[in-house]
């Protein structure tokens, strides 16, 4: 591990660990009455989440909704795939990986303990890179997750290199990976960079989804039974008994975790409609109670929040309706936004975005010809944001609208005369 990172590992845990130390302080408080796994005291918050640590955002923007102690790092366990997952969807879409690869079982990969998430690899099994996929994305098997980490890095400590450098060009800033399966208590990250990294996932690659919505998997003919997801909480199991109480409308992925460090985690995801939000729990009590707190959050963003369009695309921006151009059959050409600015709010609120800075290109960069939807500047607008207190930021670009042809030269001589006479006029009037 680089010095860097030994600092950023010691920063994280000694944050932690003070996030605990204060939390064991106010066990005397009523708000410490929501316990986590092992009785660890809950961090207060308004929904009663019985969490150290939560957040919920919507999908496609990324904008928060609800957050509990977001941003402080805290053991992460088996969420740790995520971002193994990530790193082999990105091999697969760049030739480096394929899905029908097949991959031969190492000592080291093989090498699990007993008691850990695990398909039973022997060294000299061969399997396909999908089927170890599912294995990892299904069961949360540790020994398929390794054997992937290997077959994409060559080793283990090089695919945890490769794990940290994707973060930090991802900007997860509080990730800190010590392991490929998360069964370290040093591999940490805060619930914000976790659900960042859902989100990136499935923006990059939707086809995650597929993967992370399977109810069983049967990983060998010989198996007696299949893998069950543990992903408990997914809408297709409304239609298993066992299950069928804690299943959620929507819900087709992400990835759960558990080590005593980290307690029950979940980070998930649901869709209704146009609609999508990333959740993530942290130390929950139990296995099923990481799926009630869960719960709590999407009723939460679906009973309270709503899509708005606060800013049309093609909006004629107030003192921004043209721009200057040079040796063009006009001097200017109009211009408007190239999309939308569409945000969450509660549901019944009017919101107001406030045009708070612009940028244009230079006319001396603006010469004819210049084709339409040619992008000629930015437009940033601020929405204080009632959910958090955050004011957000959103930039769009200014385009134009039509096309400018480049002038003739004759049409181009009269001007320039034009413009002397006039600025000759000007400076007469001057002096008087």
């Amino acid at each position: 591990m680089n010095a860097r990172r030994k600092k950023k590992s010691l920063l994280s845990v000694i944050a932690a660990s003070m996030a605990l130390w204060v939390a064991v302080l106010s066990i005397g408080a009523p708000s410490a009455l929501a316990v986590g796994f092992n009785d660890r005291p809950s961090t207060d918050n308004e929904l009663g989440l019985q969490v150290k640590s939560a957040i919920l955002i919507e999908a496609d923007s990324g904008q928060v909704l609800y957050e509990v102690l977001a941003d402080e790092p805290l053991p992460i366990a088996s969420m740790t795939k995520l971002m193994t997952e990530y790193i082999v969807l990105k091999e697969i879409q760049t030739g480096r990986l394929n899905w029908d690869e097949v991959v031969t079982i190492t000592k080291e990969a093989a090498d699990t303990d007993p008691a850990e998430s695990q398909v039973f690899l022997a060294e000299g099994d061969k399997h396909t890179v999908r089927e170890l996929y599912i294995a990892m994305a299904v069961g949360s098997a540790n020994d398929a997750t390794k054997a992937l980490a290997i077959q994409v890095a060559g080793n283990l400590e090089a695919f945890i290199d490769k794990m940290n450098e994707t973060a930090d060009e991802l900007g997860l800033e509080s990730a800190i990976f010590t392991s490929v399966t998360g069964l370290e208590d040093t591999t940490v990250m805060s619930a914000y960079d976790v659900a960042m990294l859902g989100r990136t996932i499935l923006r990059d690659y939707p086809e995650f989804l597929e993967f992370s919505g399977i109810q069983e998997y049967k990983f060998r003919e010989r198996d007696k039974k299949p893998m069950v997801n543990f992903n408990y909480m997914l809408g297709a199991n409304v239609n298993n008994e066992f299950l069928r109480k804690l299943a959620y409308e929507g819900v087709d992925g992400m990835k759960t975790g558990f080590i005593n460090a980290a307690g029950y985690n979940f980070a998930g995801t649901v869709k209704r409609g146009d609609l999508r939000f990333i959740s993530v729990v942290m130390d929950t009590s139990s296995k099923n109670q990481r799926f009630y707190e869960t719960a709590t959050l999407y009723n939460y963003g679906f009973n309270n929040f709503e899509k708005k369009t606060v800013v049309s695309p093609k909006t004629v921006v107030e003192t921004l309706e043209t721009v200057e151009v040079k040796k063009g059959v006009n001097k200017t050409v109009p211009v408007v936004t190239d999309r939308d600015i569409t945000i969450m709010v509660k549901k019944g609120a009017n919101p107001q975005m406030e045009m708070t800075s612009s940028s244009l290109t230079p006319k001396e960069e603006l010469v004819a010809p210049i084709a339409a939807g040619t992008k000629v500047g930015t437009v940033t607008y601020t929405y204080a944001d009632e959910a958090t207190g955050n004011d957000l930021q959103y930039t769009v670009n200014l385009v134009t609208t039509e096309e400018v042809e480049k002038a003739s030269w004759l049409k181009l001589l009269f001007r320039a005369i034009g413009e002397f006479f006039t600025k000759l006029f000007d400076s007469i009037m001057n002096l008087f």
